[in-house]
């Protein structure tokens, strides 16, 4: 026993000395040990936070006071444009290109007023027109009839899928000319970051921004047509079959008295989440709203209306006197 003890003691001192002889090893060990276990020997050095991006000029500000504050919205992307002089007065990631559903049927209507097609020409429901992608109903079954005209209405203010493929499918050229134009008149607008491939805005395919979609509100304005269809609270159309169908406007605010509405859509799609895009007068003022990827069903309309109470009261502020 005594032999052991010694023998310990020796193998003790001996370990001593060479910790004594390699302590940078020792204080190495240790680091590496508490790396491997995330221990923060010393904090990290502060880092400034970055400066904010710059802001197109407009009402937007990044201050919090009431005087300047930005509308606090819930949408992924939004814009919110004077369209008479370009001016943006508020912006959200507005060049992130993403699905923009329904919207597409904004350029669809444009794209049928601009071939100067006849509004009265019967238009049959086909086989071709029935939604596989999304597999989402209609009440326009297949052989029902209706004037282009009717199609377009339904097309805008209902968000009706089987009358916006209807329009293409009964467009000079068919489907494949139809989507060709809606590009083509996509380049002539500017929009350089949009994509279309049907008239109904089903597929995810179909992409653009907020930006792109600013500047299609505003030239869809110069359609009386699309002012007067899109902005419809309901609409009653006859089938040839004697039946009559009765329809409402997807966005809600249309009928509200507090709101003055002359362009409107909606859109929905899982993939691009809820979106409203409209030109209307708030304070007497035109002014284009784009709200994409609203998270909610209600969203997107709650947005609109703290947009629109943001608007008048920056206006207000800029008054005379």
């Amino acid at each position: 026993m005594r032999n052991l003890i010694i023998a310990l003691l020796a193998v003790l001192a001996l370990q001593a000395q060479a910790w004594a002889a390699a302590p940078h090893a020792s204080a190495k060990t240790h680091k590496k040990h508490a790396a491997k276990l995330h221990i923060k020997l010393q904090p990290k050095p502060f880092r400034k936070a970055p400066k904010p991006r710059p802001v197109r000029a407009g009402f937007m500000s990044a201050s919090a006071d009431g005087s300047g504050a930005h509308p606090d919205l819930r949408s992924a992307s939004a814009f919110i444009l004077d369209p008479n002089d370009g001016r943006t007065l508020y912006a959200k990631n507005i060049t992130a290109v993403q699905p923009i559903a329904s919207i597409t049927k904004v350029m669809t209507a444009m794209v049928v007023l601009d071939a100067n097609l006849d509004l009265t020409e019967l238009v049959e429901i086909t086989e071709e027109d029935v939604d596989h992608l999304k597999h989402t109903r209609s009440r326009l079954h297949v052989g029902s009839v209706l004037a282009r005209e009717d199609l377009l209405r339904l097309a805008l203010m209902a968000s009706e899928n089987r009358a916006a493929a209807a329009l293409s499918h009964a467009y000079p050229g068919g489907r494949p000319a139809f989507v060709a134009a809606m590009n083509q008149k996509a380049v002539e607008l500017g929009m350089t970051r949009t994509r279309f491939v049907d008239s109904s805005g089903l597929s995810s395919e179909n992409v653009s921004t907020a930006e792109d979609l600013a500047k299609m509100v505003a030239a869809a304005y110069t359609y009386p047509v699309i002012q007067q269809s899109s902005t419809l609270t309901d609409y009653t159309v006859r089938l040839n079959n004697g039946k009559v169908l009765a329809y409402r406007n997807t966005n809600g605010l249309v009928k509200n008295d507090q709101w003055h509405i002359d362009v409107s859509k909606t859109g929905y799609i899982s993939e691009a989440g809820r979106c409203l895009v409209m030109q209307a007068r708030i304070a007497a003022k035109p002014v284009v709203i784009v709200l994409l990827d609203s998270m909610g069903k209600y969203t997107r309309t709650a947005d609109a209306n703290r947009v629109k109470k943001w608007v008048e009261n920056q206006f207000a502020r800029q008054a005379p006197g």
